[in-house]
């Protein structure tokens, strides 16, 4: 089990590796492109090539693409919907030219349709992306906090979802413990949580952890993350996910905000060092 953050790309991503190691990174997450919109960079031999050498380098073990921001599977608007299509098949592509281990996406908000539709709408628009892609980059899903008609906050969409696709392509599930918390899953009642999250989704699906703090109470379907010790989950709370991962293999990505995130990772690695 490895843990990191997400990194900067700025100045090229073969930069990434570098900030990564001087946060404390094992591994890291990263945007190949703007999370906002816009083309995305070339990635020309000599940048793939850079980036794994620094990797290399830095001992950065494995490396995550999170998807923009405006990805929206179930829109009723087509552009949109064939626009995500595009935008995240061509992250799984540049993911399998970075050696990059995952591709993170969150699904989207299905604002005018009923919510068994946005579950099949999901299912078929990923299906699209994943049309004889043979990549070693695998796509998962993210969960989200709730807010509005957002697919993803109920685990057990997300395996419905994941039983739905016939593709090997897509692996699990990226597990964020904010949006969990923000969509009722009580990590302060941990083992109950985890019981509740096998029977809903099945904890072997569960591939990649972005372990936040939550600024907002449990149920508020925000997303609004804090630093670890600063917010609603407990430490001890992290220190039995930290246990769960190790167990399992699983890697621990922070998205918390850089002034403190080296403090995070010290305190991750603190909670490993004593299983």
């Amino acid at each position: 089990m490895n843990i990191g953050c997400h990194v900067s790309v700025a100045k090229g991503l073969q930069n990434a590796p570098q900030r990564a190691f001087e946060l404390g990174c094992e591994a890291m997450q990263i945007f190949s492109r703007s999370p906002r919109g816009g083309k995305a960079p070339e990635l020309t031999p000599e940048i793939c090539n850079q980036f794994k050498i620094q990797n290399l380098k830095f001992k950065i073990k494995a490396s995550y693409i999170h998807t923009p921001y405006y990805i929206n599977f179930v829109s009723t608007n087509q552009r949109i919907c064939y626009g995500s299509v595009k935008v995240v098949r061509e992250e799984l592509e540049r993911g399998n030219l970075l050696d990059v281990k995952y591709v993170v996406a969150h699904l989207g908000s299905a604002k005018d349709m009923i919510h068994r539709q946005s579950i099949k709408k999901a299912i078929e628009m990923l299906g699209k992306t994943l049309e004889n892609y043979s990549g070693k980059t695998k796509l998962i899903l993210e969960n989200s906090a709730g807010a509005g008609n957002i697919i993803g906050s109920s685990l057990t969409d997300l395996k419905t979802i994941l039983d739905g696709l016939k593709s090997k392509a897509v692996t699990g599930i990226c597990l964020d413990t904010q949006h969990s918390f923000a969509s009722g899953y009580d990590w302060n009642n941990f083992e109950k949580t985890l019981l509740q999250i096998d029977k809903e989704l099945d904890l072997q699906n569960i591939k990649l952890f972005h372990i936040n703090d939550s600024l907002v109470e449990l149920g508020s379907k925000k997303d609004r993350h804090a630093h670890l010790g600063e917010g609603k989950i407990k430490l001890k709370s992290f220190e039995k996910i930290t246990s769960f991962a190790q167990k399992n293999e699983i890697d621990l990505i922070l998205e918390t905000e850089h002034d403190k995130v080296k403090k995070d990772i010290e305190i991750l690695k603190n909670f490993r060092a004593k299983i």
